[in-house]
């Protein structure tokens, strides 16, 4: 039977895939659903076929799984592809997921899924682009430019989607337009709340300063979209946190402030829990944060106690938040404004001076790299200078399985062990994971060097 668009098929579900969909196979052929479970049997409708693929949606769950709940949100808004999955099973899901990958990309054979944190289903995004369409303002439902409601997939808290609403007004009202989209920031309690407004050519921005009534927001930006510059409407477009690095030692409090542009973790419920995962991999020794963002990771190290933390970021929104937020820790770090590719070409192991004596130390045998990438991973010129570099240990934090596990291929190849990975789900109910790779050359080769 060729299938077409349309065609309904009877699938037993295997396996999670990768991006939100779900396994099975039809007379030989990979088909990818949505709304299914593994162990599920369903009637599936087929909306996309490839040479080698099909692409489907369930129609009908003739034989349903234990952990198949009511989802009352749009799945196709704001990412929600696994809502109908119930949580624990969503982690393990997504923990099955990464394995898949490391050993079909990376051929990193795994003898058990690695464990997937868990986060609180609700209220838990500090950061949110929406687009503006037809006096709407939401997500963009998937696969179309259609705004849906962001307020409804549950990810926002409650004031975020009131002010939403509250924004929709204020532009009717006035008839204001040309936005185009707006970024929003929130910290941790959701009591500060910055916004960057995108707006075509030729919008008055100051038209939209009216969006900063009520005292709801810390600061309003507006630049055009798609372009770096932009202009302070109202405020200040900053938003700030005070992250306790280790529970109960207030010496290890860190605060960090952001302009509404740069980028942060999204999570505000797994944050604190990130932080300390990753400062828990890190061996005492110098230590280099290459995109390094605001200053999460390499900043939570010096505020317990590390002195000896370099940090490379070469974003314009983002790094002077960063150089801000360094201040406080003096000569105990040096913060690099330059791209991860510039930095490393130069870069021979030099830390900063050691605060107790001023003096710099030539290279250091132990330094431990961070890399937090985007989703397209380590470029390549980058991959290679960190492995030229051979620093003694490497802590990869991943918004992507397919780059980590290919990025892993190449670290393992160069003589890296993979020592520890965990998942953790900053983005419940999406597909999206985050994971964290720790990797250390071997004890031998690293005395050798």
């Amino acid at each position: 039977m060729s299938l077409s668009l349309g065609t309904e098929i009877t699938l037993d579900i295997e396996k999670p895939a990768a991006g939100g969909w779900m396994l099975g196979r039809h007379e030989g052929l990979v088909v990818l659903v949505r709304g299914a479970i593994p162990g599920e049997r369903v009637r599936a409708r087929v909306g996309r076929v490839g040479r080698d693929i099909a692409y489907a949606e369930v129609a009908d769950v003739l034989v349903a799984s234990s952990d198949r709940r009511e989802s009352e949100s749009d799945w196709r808004c704001g990412g929600n592809v696994l809502a109908h999955v119930a949580y624990e099973r969503q982690c393990r899901l997504k923990g099955e997921i990464i394995r898949d990958a490391l050993g079909r990309i990376g051929h990193v054979a795994l003898s058990a899924p690695p464990e997937v944190l868990p986060s609180p289903e609700r209220g838990y995004r500090m950061r949110a682009r929406l687009h503006a369409r037809h006096g709407r303002l939401g997500f963009f439902r998937e696969g179309t430019h259609e705004v849906c409601d962001a307020a409804s997939t549950g990810q926002l808290l409650p004031a975020t989607g009131d002010w939403i609403a509250e924004t929709e007004r204020l532009l009717a009202r006035d008839r204001v337009t040309g936005l185009v989209g707006i970024e929003i920031a929130e910290n941790i309690p959701g009591d500060q709340r910055a916004c960057h407004l995108e707006l075509q050519a030729g919008a008055e921005a100051s038209a939209f300063a009216v969006l900063a009534e009520g005292g709801a927001l810390t600061g309003l930006s507006a630049g055009l979209a798609d372009h770096p510059g932009g202009r302070t409407l109202a405020g200040t477009p900053v938003v700030g946190d005070v992250l306790h690095v280790r529970p109960g030692d207030p010496a290890t409090a860190l605060r960090l402030r952001r302009d509404v542009r740069a980028f942060f973790q999204g999570n505000r419920y797994l944050l604190e829990t990130l932080v300390r995962h990753v400062v828990a991999l890190v061996p005492p020794g110098p230590v280099v944060d290459l995109y390094a963002g605001v200053g999460l990771f390499g900043l939570s190290l010096a505020a317990a106690g590390f002195d000896e933390v370099t940090l490379v970021e070469g974003d314009r929104a983002s790094g002077p938040s960063l150089g801000e937020n360094a201040e406080p820790f003096g000569t105990r770090v040096r913060v690099e404004h330059r791209s991860v590719e510039s930095f490393l070409q130069s870069y021979a192991g030099r830390v900063p001076p050691s605060a107790a004596t001023g003096a710099r130390p030539g290279p250091a045998v132990e330094t431990t790299f961070i890399v937090d990438p985007p989703r397209t991973g380590l470029s390549k010129e980058a991959l290679g200078a960190v492995v030229r570099r051979g620093p003694a240990r490497i802590v990869y934090v991943s918004c992507d399985v397919a780059t980590l596990a290919r990025d892993a291929r190449t670290l393992l190849d160069a003589g890296y062990e993979l020592e520890q990975l965990t998942g953790i789900d900053l983005f419940p109910n999406t597909a999206h994971v985050e994971a964290v790779a720790a990797y250390a050359r071997p004890r031998r080769a690293a005395a050798a060097s």
